[in-house]
């Protein structure tokens, strides 16, 4: 039985069923699964549909619509994790938002719902975070990847101004920054000082991977 649920939970997320992953999610806490595995699940689940996008197999509202249930059983699951006093493998921590006066979440939720997936630990300031609170965030959960979203191209250059911040704070070399959005390009992002640059959500995850394996090996790319 716990393997159908976890198996029915992770169907729901396929099926961007986000009314079904929530009911499910809240039946294996009911049920006594385990958490971890529930999350594994829905974590498998989410990784499918982003590599069904990258090969042309599902659109983008298949994307979104994933994401979305992925969201409504997320919480769920990790307050039961919490409340049982456990802890999920982490490849490593995330802050990521929109820059200040930027109000657009879209893309950003789908890069953050897609590195919960692939096993980060992540932490959405939401929109028009100001460059203080981008420093904070980084401060003070010591992340790995700082990821900044501007679709604005009259926002693009807050993006700058955190990277800014970050280098006269002397917090630079300890974080990899990556930017993007409608408002970004490669070469944008080279001049604002960025270690990388990805216009796709599924394209970000690989980027912030290779950005940990970098910093877990001591080398510097920048």
């Amino acid at each position: 039985m716990a393997t159908d649920v976890r198996e029915a939970l992770g169907a729901a997320i396929v099926a961007c069923d986000a009314r079904g992953a929530g009911e499910l999610a809240r039946r294996a806490v009911d049920e006594g699964l385990d958490p971890l595995a529930a999350f594994e699940a829905m974590t498998v689940a989410m990784t499918e549909v982003g590599r069904r996008f990258e090969a042309g197999e599902c659109w983008l509202p298949d994307l979104v619509g994933a994401a979305d249930a992925m969201q409504a059983a997320t919480p769920i699951i990790e307050g039961e994790i919490k409340r049982r006093g456990m802890a999920r493998h982490s490849l490593g921590t995330v802050v990521a938002g929109t820059v200040e006066g930027d109000i657009h979440s879209i893309g950003m939720q789908m890069v953050c719902t897609l590195l919960v997936g692939a096993g980060f630990e992540v932490h959405n300031l939401g929109i028009s975070v100001k460059p203080a609170a981008f420093v904070a965030a980084v401060r003070d959960r010591q992340a790995d990847v700082l990821a900044m979203s501007a679709l604005l191209t009259v926002t693009a250059a807050e993006q700058g101004k955190v990277i800014a911040q970050l280098e006269a704070e002397g917090m630079r070399d300890r974080v990899r920054v990556m930017v993007g959005g409608g408002a970004v390009t490669e070469d944008f992002a080279r001049r604002v000082g960025a270690d990388g640059y990805e216009p796709s959500a599924v394209g970000a995850v690989a980027l912030a991977q290779r950005f940990v394996a970098e910093l877990q090996g001591g080398r510097v790319s920048r």
